[in-house]
């Protein structure tokens, strides 16, 4: 079992930064991929970005690519999310998730651990 917490959301202007954390517990957080999904109203939850259970591979949505950075610290039970120059559109609630696998993936359905979820409202 893997219970997540985030932290970090709060109420930027455009082209600001946000850093979000998403703290773990259980001792099979280090061995599995992570993975940051996002979900504004009305919208479906989308793939933000995951990375590999050691954090050396990252992938990104096009959206964020270039601007947002996913890190993982599993000595301390620790997953990040660094979103740069923020945009009105990436408005959502972020969620941090964990899939029982060392290879991560961009459908939320395949992972099976869930946090509650941070919002980040980016004014224009």
């Amino acid at each position: 079992q893997v219970q997540l917490v985030e932290s970090g959301g709060g109420l930027v202007q455009a082209g600001g930064s946000l850093r979000l954390s998403c703290a773990a517990s259980g001792s099979a957080f280090s061995g599995y991929a992570m993975g940051w999904f996002r979900q504004a109203p009305g919208k479906e939850r989308e793939y933000v970005s995951t990375t590999t259970w050691n954090g050396e591979d990252k992938f990104y949505a096009n959206s964020v690519k270039g601007r947002f950075t996913i890190s993982r610290d599993n000595a301390k039970n620790l997953g990040y999310l660094q979103m740069n120059n923020l945009k009105p559109e990436d408005t959502a609630v972020y969620y941090c998730a964990v899939l029982k696998s060392a290879t991560p993936s961009p459908y939320p359905y395949e992972y099976s651990y869930w946090g509650q979820g941070t919002q980040v409202t980016v004014s224009s």
